[in-house]
C-alpha cells in the first residue's frame, strides 16, 4: 500500500508543483542546445551501468546481490531525481526533458543488461522482457502528465500558481519525507541488508553523481545543468528496480541492492539540496 499508493501519490503532487515552474520556453530551451541532454543520456545508459559491473568485480560482489546492483544501474531517474533536480535549484525542464527520452530507451535496454548479469554473475541463461507499454504508461502518470498539469495550471493561474508553488513543494517533500521514515521502519533485517550491500551502493551512488557533475563541468555547462546531471546520473528508479527485481526475477535477495541504494539516495539527494538549493543560482543554459 505504502509503494503503490502512497508513494506515487506524493510524487504525483510533487510533479505538478514542479510543472507550476515552468514554461514551454524552457523545454524550447532544451532542445535548442541538445550538449547537456546528450551527456545526460550517455552517463546514464553507458556509462552508468559500465562504473557499475567495475564495482561489482571491484568489491567482490556476486550472485543475486551483483545482479541487483545492475539492476538499479540500468533503470532510468525517475520522478525522484526530478523532484530532487527541482529542489537543488537545478534545471527542471533538463531533468525532466532526460527522465522522459530515458525511460523511452531503457525498455529496450533494461533486457540486455539483465540478461548480460546473469549470465556472468549468476551463469543462467535467462530471457529477460520489460513491458514497453506499461513502463511507459507508468511514466506518463507518474511523471510527464503531472508535470504538464501544473504547466497548464500556470497559465491559467499565474499569480495563484506563484504563491502555491513554495508551499506545494514544502508540503510533498515532507509528505515524501514522512512515506520514507515508515518504509524504513517497515522495512526487515534493514542492517544486515545495509553491511551487505551498503558499501557497494554508496559507492555506485557518489562515484557516478561525482563524474555527471565533472563531465558537465569540463564541457562547460551552467551550474544548474551540472546540478541535474549530477542528479540525473547518480539517482535512479528505485521503485523500478524493486519491480524487476520481485516482479520479473521474483528474488528478494536480487532486491537487496534496490532497496539500499533507495535509501542512500534520499540520504545524497538531501545533501544535494541543502548545498545547492538555498542558492539562487543563475539560470545558465
Amino acid at each position: 500500500m505504502l509503494k503503490t499508493v502512497a508513494l506515487p501519490l506524493a510524487l504525483i503532487l510533487i510533479m505538478i508543483g514542479m510543472g507550476m515552474s515552468l514554461t514551454p520556453a524552457d523545454f524550447k530551451r532544451v532542445i535548442r542546445k541538445p550538449k547537456a541532454s546528450i551527456l545526460g543520456l550517455v552517463l546514464q545508459l553507458l556509462l552508468l551501468p559500465v562504473i557499475a559491473f567495475m564495482l561489482c568485480v571491484l568489491f567482490g560482489l556476486q550472485g543475486e546481490l551483483a545482479v541487483g546492483l545492475m539492476v538499479v544501474a540500468s533503470c532510468p531517474g525517475g520522478a525522484t531525481s526530478n523532484m530532487i533536480s527541482h529542489l537543488s535549484k537545478g534545471d527542471t525542464a533538463l531533468s525532466v526533458t532526460l527522465t522522459a527520452f530515458s525511460s523511452l530507451i531503457t525498455p529496450f535496454t533494461i533486457p540486455l543488461i539483465i540478461g548480460a548479469s546473469l549470465g556472468y554473475f549468476l551463469e543462467t541463461d535467462s530471457t529477460i522482457t520489460l513491458p514497453f507499454a506499461k513502463t511507459l504508461i507508468q511514466l506518463l502518470i507518474v511523471s510527464v502528465l503531472p508535470v504538464c498539469i501544473g504547466m497548464i495550471l500556470h497559465k491559467k493561474f499565474p499569480v495563484i500558481t506563484r504563491k502555491l508553488g513554495k508551499p506545494v513543494n514544502i508540503m510533498s517533500l515532507a509528505f515524501l519525507a514522512i512515506i520514507v521514515v515508515i518504509a524504513v521502519i517497515q522495512e526487515q533485517d534493514l542492517l544486515h541488508q545495509f553491511s551487505i550491500a551498503g558499501p557497494v551502493a554508496f559507492s555506485l551512488n557518489v562515484v557516478t553523481m561525482s563524474i555527471g557533475f565533472a563531465l558537465a563541468t569540463l564541457i562547460g555547462l551552467g551550474q544548474r545543468q551540472r546540478i541535474t546531471l549530477a542528479i540525473e546520473t547518480g539517482i535512479q528508479n528505485g521503485t523500478l528496480a524493486l519491480a524487476i527485481s520481485l516482479g520479473m526475477l521474483e528474488s528478494p535477495r536480487i532486491a537487496i541492492p534496490a532497496v539500499v541504494y533507495s535509501l542512500i539516495m534520499f540520504i545524497s539527494g538531501g545533501a544535494m539540496m541543502i548545498v545547492f538549493g538555498p542558492r539562487a543560482t543563475p539560470g545558465h543554459s
